[in-house]
């Protein structure tokens, strides 16, 4: 299946590394099972705000039970305490669930009945069993089996969970590569993350997007680059680039952006401009147009283009109000995306100030009559 989403090369290829030095201590702990499960029913154990999806299958859970029941070894688990005292899930969300699904009764791949599978790989004793039909024995076996945990802390800065990100980053080893907006999901939470998660169900979002939701969240780490880059400190940076990666991760974990005055201002501003481009311009808005046939549309989600139209159109319904033109805007567009200059901005050194700065300017003067720069 093809990716909806245009790839553009400068920023698939952004590993940047976090030049700031932090004091992170990590000890040891050999935490039971029973100790996790209490933790993670007390909300002391934390996970995304927005779940990931649980992808072990019934055999592949069914072996980790069969692994402790045996008395066989597992893997160190990774968690992190947060600023809010609480430990977040690194690595070992899988093997935590696994148990506390199979103890509880309740499957998360189906919402079923846990029974271990009757696959031949499972021993035969407790094939197909639920942890009721357990003897007492090795229900408490389960319980009391203990997994090593290694532990961070960020000690300095205080009250900054930043180098979470690139913790997270380079020791996840779940059985996919998690991508950068799922990381900051799991790092990031509060209301940043809360609206993050509520605007990306926004309907003429999803219809400008495209209908289904993103199982990687890319669609909300769109969501989160229009806001990054809409603000006087992108306007007014005056050469250079920028690490888009390292931009939206400070923009998550800059507190006053989950204060109440910008959930609010965001959501309105969000919603009014979303809802003013699918309406005036339509819903091929952030597509491309093919290199070999300029008529015709790439219907692919281009994301340079979504950025400087969506913080173009933000900019001028704040300037102009009432008086914003509405007449003959896609058409406008459609000859802006044949401008040779316009096709740089979105296409080379798309993080250089320059080609930031360049495609709102010109989606600004283009479509809406207004200077970016004074």
């Amino acid at each position: 299946m093809n990716d909806p989403i245009e790839k553009i090369k400068d920023e698939n290829e952004d590993g940047y590394s976090n030049d700031d030095i932090y004091n992170i201590n990590s000890w040891g702990a050999d935490l039971s099972f029973r100790e996790l499960i209490t933790m993670y029913e007390e909300n002391e154990l934390i996970k995304p705000e927005l779940q990931r999806n649980y992808i072990w299958d019934k055999v592949e859970a069914s072996r980790f039970i069969d692994s402790l029941l045996l008395g066989l070894p597992v893997p160190s688990i990774f968690l992190a305490n947060t600023s809010d005292n609480q430990k977040l899930i690194i690595d070992g969300y899988q093997r935590i669930m696994t148990v506390y699904d199979y103890v509880r009764g309740i499957w998360s791949g189906d919402k079923k009945t846990f029974n271990l599978s009757r696959s031949e790989k499972i021993n035969a004793r407790w094939r197909g069993n639920a942890f009721k039909e357990l003897t007492s024995a090795e229900q408490r076996k389960i319980r009391s089996t203990t997994i090593h945990s290694i532990i961070f802390e960020q000690a300095l800065p205080r009250d900054d969970d930043t180098s979470l990100f690139q913790i997270f980053e380079r020791i996840n080893t779940g059985g996919r590569a998690l991508m950068s907006q799922e990381i900051r999901n799991c790092v990031y939470q509060g209301e940043l993350n809360k609206l993050l998660i509520t605007l990306n169900k926004n309907t003429n979002w999803r219809t400008l997007f495209g209908a289904d939701i993103d199982p990687r969240m890319r669609d909300m780490e769109f969501i989160l680059r229009y806001f990054a880059l809409n603000n006087d400190t992108i306007k007014n940076h005056e050469k250079g680039s920028i690490s888009l990666k390292k931009l939206l991760n400070e923009f998550m974990g800059n507190k006053e952006n989950s204060e109440q005055k910008f959930i609010e201002q965001g959501t309105n501003q969000f919603t009014e401009t979303i809802s003013f481009i699918y309406k005036y311009i339509g819903q091929n808005a952030f597509f491309n147009i093919r290199s070999n046939n300029p008529e015709k549309i790439r219907k692919r989600f281009y994301p340079t283009i979504f950025d400087s139209l969506a913080v173009a159109t933000s900019i001028a319904l704040n300037t102009l109000g009432n008086k914003i033109p509405v007449i003959g805007l896609e058409e406008k567009r459609m000859a802006l995306l044949q401008n040779e200059d316009y096709k740089k901005y979105i296409t080379q050194g798309t993080m250089q100030i320059e080609s930031i700065h360049g495609r709102i300017g010109m989606v600004l003067e283009k479509l809406y009559g207004l200077q970016y720069r004074e």
